[in-house]
């Protein structure tokens, strides 16, 4: 329903911003079916009841007439010459324009001046169909009677100039108008101030020659009309001197009227309530179709704002952290070879907790223990892992309880004080785990996030997640690190201090995003929480787009539950206060606003295909896809990752973003309404280690391979 609205408003605005070029375009076409009596009278045309006539002003009579507007300066402007020299003239309106701006409107009308229709969108009338063109009628009549409350007899076609230039084409369009009660009025001389000739020639064009009466032909909108006013400023008062008068272009007819055979008076007509009320919803529906604008407007710039600032910093911090740690001289302290103890919690991972549990077990570290915690899996996950019967490997079965429970057992039953935490689908590499415990030399870490790579990248899908690893995360917590307000030590590879654990209070259940929890809670004691590229690990990335949106959706949901749960760091003081002050800012705009308003691009830019410059709008969306491989170029290289896999980031803006895009806001909605979600568990193929070489078996047996029943109840 959302998307409906979104696509109605756009449609809305990009029919009242048709694009337009001025009038006074004359046409050559064949004039054969056109009366004689038009193409060679005057410039106000009745064709009401089949008749086929036109009506000249009175000698030495003018009427000024302005095509285009309102404009609010330079409207206002002509109306403040017209006032000094006490004349009045005629305004042929669009009507779009008056729903913008029905003040000026009625200052016009106040003033004494007089109101035509020149159609809603200012289209080309002989290309539209008759249903379309009585559109365009019907809306500036309602615009202008909400406006001012008088309906006009009067119409002038947008691009139309003399009565001599009326042909076979346009001929139909006036007798149409004269059947809908209309005057049409077209001009004996055209001032041309649209191309901006010059004072001089403007005012030389609008000369009528002789005595004639005259309508003349100015603009009040469409560009600059500085010469227009300038123009009328010396016009008005030669013309008077001349002898001549200025009217309306009703007050004109009604003078010749006077002379004819039969005497009749030409007038604006009050306009009925109902019209009123439809014209004052139809100001409404263009007033809120230009807010949506201007606000994708004011989007657009808070976007690129946040992308640029988003990059800059990646480029100026994240490098700066990769060049600190490549440096020969870096060292995190003296080696760690402290025995750690492996938790991997597990439910229903048949497809790949033998590789996972094997590459842990075969680990180049001095010593190692995992525990497999199974959590009441049902396809045999737990007899799988100790089948192994791998020495340093102890299953533990308990009934299921959850991700976070799991790994609260595993660590009240892990032997060691340095805690390492995978998900059951990961596959290390043999030096992944002393690497990644090696910045517990300094004793101020508290928890270390490793590199999570994909390793299924066969399938699309799973490229463009493997570009997104490398960009969005560990790209990002290099950035994070340097700002001491790392968010999340990713469930596929962490590490953690024991104390730093207890001192948090475990691993909680109160979000979806256990990892993303206990970060914060880290944070916001005091400790620190590093990166260690050199730790990798190879996960299963989700392969179907259903897999991915459940994934995305926990994680985007557990995300905004674990910033809202530690939001009182924002008001805290000390090291709390500056994770509050920093990382949840960063979080919130970098991880929530920037790609809740991302769409805002995509948005304008199928708009502008369409609506906008074609060119401008390309190279606009050309330089934000520029913007984003230049990062994922410098954050491959960072990585060590080959380059071949960017080809598909152009793709990516067509599918993978938008389904991105979906689930946030699903994760907002949820949030919104307080809705709680259970573990989702994702279809696994035990693809995690197809990216890199298999891991060898254990070099050394510590201990023998055990299996416990926890009771039944939950920790």
């Amino acid at each position: 329903m959302l998307a409906l609205v979104a696509v109605s408003v756009l449609l809305v605005e990009a029919y009242v911003n048709a694009q337009f070029v001025p009038d006074g375009v004359r046409s050559d076409g064949d004039q054969s079916a056109v009366p004689a009596a038009i193409v060679e009278g005057g410039p106000i045309i009745n064709t009401a009841h089949g008749q086929a006539r036109s009506y000249r002003l009175p000698p030495k009579t003018i009427a000024l007439t302005f095509d285009d507007g309102p404009d609010p300066w330079w409207t206002t402007k002509i109306l403040q010459v017209l006032r000094e020299h006490d004349v009045h003239a005629t305004f042929f309106v669009v009507g779009t324009e008056v729903v913008r701006h029905p003040d000026l409107v009625r200052q016009i009308a106040r003033d004494g001046n007089e109101l035509g229709v020149h159609t809603f969108t200012h289209p080309d009338m002989s290309k539209l169909p008759a249903w379309r063109r009585r559109l365009e009628y019907s809306q500036t009549q309602l615009a202008i009677a909400q406006a001012t409350g008088v309906e006009t007899p009067l119409l002038r076609f947008p691009y139309s100039s003399v009565a001599g230039a009326i042909d076979n084409v346009n001929w139909p369009l006036v007798q149409e108008a004269g059947e809908l009660g209309y005057l049409t009025v077209v001009n004996d001389t055209d001032s041309d101030d649209w191309a901006r000739p010059g004072v001089a020639q403007i005012i030389k064009n609008a000369t009528p020659p002789g005595d004639d009466g005259t309508i003349t032909l100015f603009h009040d909108a469409g560009g600059d009309r500085a010469e227009t006013v300038a123009a009328l400023n010396r016009f008005i008062p030669e013309m008077k001197a001349r002898g001549f008068r200025f009217t309306t272009v009703t007050e004109g007819l009604n003078l010749a009227l006077a002379t004819s055979a039969t005497p009749q008076t030409v007038a604006a007509t009050p306009a009925r309530t109902a019209d009123r009320w439809r014209g004052a919803a139809l100001m409404w529906v263009v007033r809120i179709a230009d807010g949506v604008i201007d606000g994708l407007g004011v989007l657009f710039v808070v976007v690129g704002v946040l992308a640029l600032g988003r990059t800059l910093l990646l480029f100026v911090l994240a490098g700066r952290h990769a060049r600190r740690r490549r440096s020969r001289d870096w060292s995190w302290g003296p080696p760690v070879t402290e025995p750690v103890s492996v938790i991997v919690p597990a439910y229903n991972e048949k497809e790949g907790i033998a590789a996972a549990v094997r590459s842990l077990a075969s680990g180049d570290h001095t010593e190692i223990e995992v525990i497999v915690v199974d959590d009441g899996s049902t396809d045999g996950t737990a007899e799988i892992a100790a089948g192994l019967n791998l020495p340093n490997v102890r299953v533990v079965r308990k009934p299921n309880g959850g991700k976070p429970s799991a790994l609260n057992t595993g660590v009240a039953l892990a032997r060691h004080d340095l805690i390492v935490m995978v998900d059951g689908d990961t596959i290390f590499e043999p030096d992944s785990i002393r690497h990644l415990v090696q910045p517990f030399a300094d004793p101020q870490v508290g928890a270390v996030a490793g590199n999570v790579k994909v390793g299924n990248r066969r399938s699309l899908v799973a490229k463009w997640q493997h570009i997104e690893y490398v960009i969005g995360f560990n790209l990002d917590r290099r950035l994070y690190e340097t700002l001491r307000c790392m968010p999340t030590v990713p469930g596929a590879i962490g590490a953690f201090r024991r104390q730093a654990l207890a001192y948090a209070g475990g691993m909680s259940d109160e979000t979806l995003a256990e990892d993303t929890d206990i970060t914060m809670a880290l944070c916001r004691a005091g400790w620190k929480v590093v990166y260690e590229e050199k730790a990798r690990a190879w996960t299963e990335a989700p392969a179907t787009f259903g897999q991915l949106w459940k994934q995305r959706y926990r994680w985007s949901y557990g995300t905004m539950q674990a910033m809202w749960k530690h939001r009182g760091a924002l008001f805290e003081h000390g090291a709390s206060g500056r994770f509050g002050r920093r990382g949840l800012p960063f979080l919130a705009l970098f991880g929530v606003a920037l790609p809740v308003l991302a769409p805002v691009i995509d948005l304008l830019a199928v708009y502008g295909l369409f609506f906008f410059d074609r060119t401008e709008t390309i190279l606009a969306w050309l330089a934000m896809l520029g913007l984003q491989l230049i990062t994922a170029v410098v954050a491959f290289r960072l990585d060590r990752e080959k380059l071949r896999v960017l080809w598909s980031l152009p793709l990516q803006q067509f599918a993978y973003r938008q389904l991105m895009y979906l689930v946030l806001l699903q994760s907002l909605a949820t949030a919104l309404t307080g809705a709680r979600l259970r573990w989702h568990k994702l279809h696994r193929t035990g693809q995690a280690g197809a990216a890199r070489q298999q891991v060898p078996e254990p070099r050394v047996p510590l201990e023998e391979s055990i299996t416990e029943v926890l009771p039944t109840s939950r920790r």
